[in-house]
């Protein structure tokens, strides 16, 4: 039988599973001391535990057994992303992706942004739960809402992707990104809001060495965009190597 699962970045040290994950296991679940769960701490390893203090606000653990899960993916995969202005496609978009395997998920600050203002906290628990749902140990890193500048100053070992839509660029000059893709090396995707990059932000991108893609024939709403590139980064990465 399959065994509950939990989240603690700590356990190792603490033994002790966070406040909504010992309620969500004593409360909601109604496990008792001497049963047996799984525990993650978000960097890679799986523990096999067992209950020794079922309290709803520190149930406390003994390890049994540990194992390290590498992710399945592979190479890195990061999306930056400006938030859409419904949080609900962004939700579902970190959702699918962290279900896919994603290492970094960075909210970006555009010239043409509709949000401007994001909190991440609720963001971070959907990260948990998918992580959790789709049986990964490596929870994706979470930026706070990042000024494009920034991101584009920021060192990235790999290759770095703008997926933008330029209608003074005609179809066939544009770059396909599953002929740029290279799943042997780590990928950062850079993705606009829904007014697109703005013409600074491009020319700046590709000064910064992004080079210019394009995610198929369809004109995509941004969030689709994002877990298009994901599921094409996992998709490529089995055809390529």
């Amino acid at each position: 039988m399959e065994m509950h699962r939990f989240y603690a970045e700590d356990i190792e040290r603490t033994l002790t599973l966070p406040e909504d994950e010992s309620r969500h296991a004593t409360r909601v679940l109604r496990l008792s001391e001497g049963d047996e769960i799984e525990v993650v701490d978000g960097k890679g390893t799986l523990l096999r535990c067992r209950l020794t203090l079922a309290h709803a606000k520190r149930a406390m653990v003994e390890i049994e057994a540990r194992e390290t899960i590498a992710p399945h993916w592979g190479a890195g995969i990061h999306i930056a992303i400006a938030p859409t202005k419904n949080l609900d496609r962004l939700e579902w978009m970190a959702e699918k992706c962290t279900e896919m395997g994603i290492d970094g998920i960075t909210p970006l600050l555009c010239a043409h942004s509709e949000r401007r203002v994001l909190k991440t906290e609720r963001l971070h628990k959907i990260l948990v739960a998918a992580m959790k749902q789709s049986l990964k140990a490596t929870l994706p890193h979470l930026d706070e809402l990042t000024p494009v500048e920034s991101v584009l100053r920021r060192p990235f070992s790999g290759k770095k992707y703008l997926a933008y839509c330029d209608p003074e660029l005609p179809r066939d000059k544009r770059l396909d990104f599953s002929r740029e893709y290279d799943p042997s090396e780590p990928a950062l995707i850079m993705i606009g809001p829904e007014g697109d990059f703005s013409p600074e932000e491009v020319a700046a991108a590709l000064d910064a060495g992004f080079r210019p893609v394009t995610l198929g024939e369809s004109r995509l709403r941004t969030e689709t965009a994002a877990v298009y590139a994901c599921a094409a980064c996992h998709s490529l990465k089995r055809c390529k190597m």
